[in-house]
């Protein structure tokens, strides 16, 4: 095969892996195609599948987020918790603030714009057990209200961020779900398994962004239609979306920092302002009540609604609402896993999994009940039946006509469908990065025009179901999507579990033996070494001996172990020393001394004061192991000392390897 050279640029698929791009593409394709084509009969098959999976798999919906559930609360509070998302050295990318704001725009945005009123009222009205319209459906509402949006979300979108947080950060694997298959088929992730895995991911993502999307552009509609008189059809919803698809593309270009950052932020700031504006001029008092009986409820009910099939009395609403929300949730999670999973590197397990899981939830269930308790106390308690009638009739309005029993009605509904149009921007251009991460193999810079395909080719998809049969063909498409990816997921769970022993095991191993301190010389001079202690060396100074010390030692292990029969590599670069022992298919040995920078202390700036504030930091010679850095400094260490501590290193490793075998 001829190589491209300077004079021959590469091909524009460069980027791409190959069997998932075209095989996802060709698989979407085909279902736009026989959507298009074949209208009635795809009504009709919608309608099977879903009858189908509601009866037969339903349980195992049900069972696998109950599964999910418990395995994110064990890795949260177990000893797996302490492991970071990345080297044991690294930091958080993001600070708090904007971390919550850009997952909670990611995972929840339009459905909350969609089901904060609606769904409460719409329970009220068809309980799946007791009286329509009474106080009992009315609490039963929240509760399953709660019970559609709560732990159970956000414990799937945080186990599939973890998997991939993981991998990808902690063990260098490419940042997408085949990855987490590793532990369980090693190599072979990058073969037909692995393509196929990505395959169901990539299908799954874009039939459940179509599905929010389709959600999304029926409210904006809706909006429009109060606001401006704005005709109710599928001629303006195409317009719709083919516009604010526009809107995401032009986003998804501009990148995660840019585009995704600032409207994810600004849409927190627009979603916390008009829940304070509802909770204040609504009744509060009675919301502030409500929210704690609320969530002591959820709370108290939580295992019993997890399991709970209606086994003993056969209902469709199960599958109209508890099983499609898991299998949204499901098929949502490797956008917004991936999503998550980008803009966590650097926090503990035990970090991530609380505040993807509890934050979130907590908001969530504040925003529910501010809007939904309040709509059902208008319904119930001030008799406003039209707001029950409106929802019943058409659930995108609800909202809207919520906001009418407001003072300045106008410009709250404006507000929201502005809110509507930037959570349905943030979710299309986060979508179209996460799937073009997964089509490309896990690499992050692709060229611009596959984020404006995917982007694209998740409008297109939206527009074609929405014409099929609506909502409940993009519902019926969401949960059969599901089904394949969830026993991916689960096998996944399985990787990830095996893997963290593993990893837990090799952090246990460094403990046997004292790490920093070398061992006192009989005819050590003390003298000497509280001076090195007292120093604050340069970069060049550590660079130098790095070079005149480090390196020398790192080469003495190496020769000493290629005489053992041992494959090892020893590299320079950058001012960095690198000691590499290979072990085939069992974890290799790095032993790497690396200058790091820290500003000086204030005792040691009185020497200085003429210097550059650049100037004022010195540098140590830091020890860094495959996991990350190990907080020591070898700076003034003589060789000798050095090659100790590599082999103190080493044994610890083989140590570790003898464990896992």
């Amino acid at each position: 095969m001829t190589q491209p050279t300077a004079d021959t640029p590469p091909s524009k698929f460069a980027s791409i892996s190959k069997p998932v791009f075209f095989t996802s593409g060709g698989l979407l394709l085909a279902l736009v195609i026989m959507v298009t084509a074949f209208h009635d009969q795809s009504q009709r098959a919608f309608a099977a599948v879903q009858s189908w999976i509601n009866f037969n798999v339903g349980w195992f919906y049900i069972l696998a987020v109950a599964l999910i559930l418990m395995v994110a609360v064990f890795c949260m509070v177990s000893r797996f918790g302490d492991i970071k998302l990345g080297p044991d050295h690294s930091k958080p990318d993001y600070s708090n603030s904007t971390w919550f704001a850009m997952l909670f725009c990611a995972g929840m945005g339009i459905g909350l714009m969609f089901f904060g009123v609606a769904e409460p009222l719409m329970h009220m009205i068809d309980p799946p057990v007791g009286d329509p319209g009474s106080a009992q459906a009315a609490r039963e509402a929240i509760k399953i209200t709660f019970f559609h949006w709560g732990l159970h979300a956000w414990a799937i979108y945080a186990i599939v961020a973890l998997i991939l947080a993981f991998f990808a950060y902690r063990h260098g694997l490419p940042l997408t779900l085949r990855s987490a298959l590793y532990p369980l088929i090693g190599d072979r992730i990058y073969g037909p398994i692995g393509h196929s895995v990505d395959i169901f991911a990539v299908i799954g993502t874009v039939l459940g962004i179509a599905t929010s999307l389709g959600f999304g552009v029926l409210q904006i509609n809706s909006g429009l239609h109060h606001l401006m008189g704005v005709p109710v059809n599928p001629t303006v919803q195409i317009a719709l979306i083919v516009v604010t698809t526009s809107l995401a593309t032009l986003s998804v270009v501009s990148g995660l920092d840019k585009g995704v950052r600032r409207l994810s932020e600004l849409n927190m700031i627009l979603a916390v302002c008009l829940m304070l504006f509802v909770l204040v001029l609504g009744p509060t008092v009675f919301l502030l009540k409500a929210y704690v009986q609320n969530t002591g409820s959820y709370l108290s009910e939580i295992v019993g609604k997890t399991f709970n099939l209606y086994a003993y009395r056969q209902t469709d609403w199960l599958g109209g609402w508890t099983l499609f929300y898991w299998g949204w949730w499901l098929s949502w999670s490797p956008f917004v896993g991936m999503f998550i999973a980008r803009i966590s590197r650097g926090r503990t397990i035990r970090e991530f999994l609380a505040g993807v899981i509890f934050v979130p939830t907590g908001f969530t269930f504040l925003w529910m009940t501010v809007f939904g308790d309040t709509a059902i106390n208008m319904v119930l308690n001030e008799g406003l039946t039209s707001l029950a009638q409106t929802t019943e009739a058409d659930n995108s309005l609800a909202l809207f006509a919520f906001l009418e029993q407001f003072p300045f009605s106008q410009l709250l509904s404006g507000i929201a469908v502005a809110m509507v149009v930037v959570f349905f921007v943030t979710s299309a251009d986060s979508g179209a990065l996460v799937v073009d991460l997964l089509a490309s193999g896990g690499k992050e810079n692709t060229p611009v025009w596959q984020r404006i395909f995917w982007s694209a080719v998740t409008g297109v998809v939206a527009i074609v179901l929405l014409l099929a049969d609506g909502l409940t063909a993009l519902q019926t498409a969401t949960i059969a999507s599901a089904l394949p990816y969830t026993l991916v997921l689960l096998a996944a769970i399985w990787g990830l579990l095996k893997a963290l022993q593993i990893d837990y095991t090799k952090r246990g191993t460094r403990n046997f033996a004292h790490l920093a301190p070398r061992p006192a010389q009989a005819n050590e001079d003390w003298q000497r070494r509280l001076r090195n202690l007292m120093t604050f060396p340069r970069r060049s100074h550590v660079n130098r001996f790095i070079e005149d010390v480090g390196t020398p030692a790192c080469q003495e292990v190496a020769e000493e172990l290629r005489k053992q029969a041992a494959e090892v590599v020893v590299t320079n670069e950058s001012g960095n020393v690198k000691l590499e022992v290979m072990h085939g298919s069992e974890v290799d040995f790095i032993y790497e001394i690396r200058p790091r920078p820290y500003a000086q202390p204030a005792f040691a700036m009185r020497a200085t004061e003429g210097d550059e504030r650049e100037e004022r930091k010195y540098f140590r010679a830091e020890v860094y192991l495959k996991e990350g850095g190990q907080n020591y400094d070898v700076m003034g260490w003589s060789r000798a000392d050095i090659i100790g501590d590599i082999l103190d290193q080493y044994e610890k490793h083989l140590h570790f390897l003898h464990l896992v075998r």
